[in-house]
């Protein structure tokens, strides 16, 4: 990959319904220097605090859980990635829960507010869910959600506190600029996701959201798929792939919080995002929701360092 890379580990977990996510980065680079130490002897990595430590406290927040943190630790994201991008560097970011990736994508559109930022999420789950529409609470559902802001939603089924719903709105405008909406629907491709709650599949359908499921990858090569997604996004300047590592199969391993089957395997991953990695318009890519603590001997991090192997060696 012909790109000035820099790795950052974000293990906050707060977001997420298991814990141990927040144990996933630092499994993937103890896997590497197990095997061979290539990738974080060659590239820069930094890594930002997190509120883990607050997991043992209960939250008031039913609706947004641990959202006053989520906020804390998003901002705290949107600086480290802005102070990268200042320096032209390519953030690879290894994170914990996929919340996390509110603030990836505040720190890429806050940082060049005039360019189309487009988004492939490549995900068991579609991540679209607000506090108004959540079944769970747990804001690694809600990425997306804060993202696009309120057009695109669902009625509300949840009625809000007032401090959650003002933690929502602040966490909707994150980032200096305080931008809104992030994202637009036509500007977003779902590749993989396949458990979703019917509030999410009437969003993607009321605003044409581009979504492959499994079904439609049956007779498609991963080049393919990856040619047909940057030309749907082709009047994006800048795209940021998401890549949450449940969107693979159960087969290739249980390390992650939201298992699913049915998923891509490890070669299609690979595959994949290799392809997606040659368009020039990726300006980022995060790697989440791996889990150790509920995995068989690594398998999960293991994967994830034979993917890293294939896009930076």
């Amino acid at each position: 990959m012909d790109r000035n890379v820099v790795i950052i580990e974000n293990p906050s977990e707060v977001g997420a319904g298991v814990r141990g996510a927040g144990l996933g980065p630092v499994a993937v680079r103890m896997e590497e220097h197990r095997m061979g130490n290539r990738i974080y002897s060659k590239y820069p990595f930094y890594n930002i605090d997190s509120y883990n430590h607050e997991l043992v406290h209960e939250t008031p927040y039913k609706n947004a859980r641990y959202i006053d943190f989520i906020l804390k630790q998003n901002e705290r994201l949107v600086e480290e990635i802005q102070k990268h991008l200042s320096l032209h560097q390519f953030p690879l970011i290894m994170s914990g829960d996929h919340s996390n990736a509110m603030g990836t994508i505040a720190a890429l559109k806050d940082f060049n507010p005039d360019k189309k930022l487009g988004v492939i999420w490549i995900d068991a789950h579609a991540d679209l869910h607000t506090p108004f529409t959540t079944p769970s609470g747990n804001i690694h559902g809600m990425p997306l959600g804060a993202s696009l802001g309120e057009g695109y939603a669902s009625d509300p089924v949840n009625t809000l506190h007032k401090d959650t719903a003002s933690y929502w709105e602040k966490l909707t405008h994150l980032g200096p600029k305080k931008i809104h909406p992030k994202i637009l629907p036509e500007d977003l491709v779902f590749i993989a996701i396949r458990d979703l709650e019917e509030q999410e599949w009437q969003d993607i359908d009321d605003n044409r959201i581009m979504n492959y499921v499994p079904a439609r990858l049956l007779h498609k090569s991963m080049t393919e798929l990856a040619e047909e997604t940057l030309e749907y996004l082709d009047k994006c300047d800048q795209i940021y792939i998401s890549f949450d590592v449940d969107s693979m199969d159960p087969s290739v391993s249980k390390g992650t919080g939201t298992s699913v089957e049915n998923g891509l395997t490890l070669t299609q991953a690979t595959e994949l995002l290799a392809a997606l990695m040659s368009s020039s318009k990726i300006c980022c890519l995060e790697i989440t929701e791996v889990n150790p603590t509920i995995d068989e001997q690594n398998k999960m991090a293991k994967a994830v360092v034979k993917i890293m192997q294939k896009l930076l060696l």
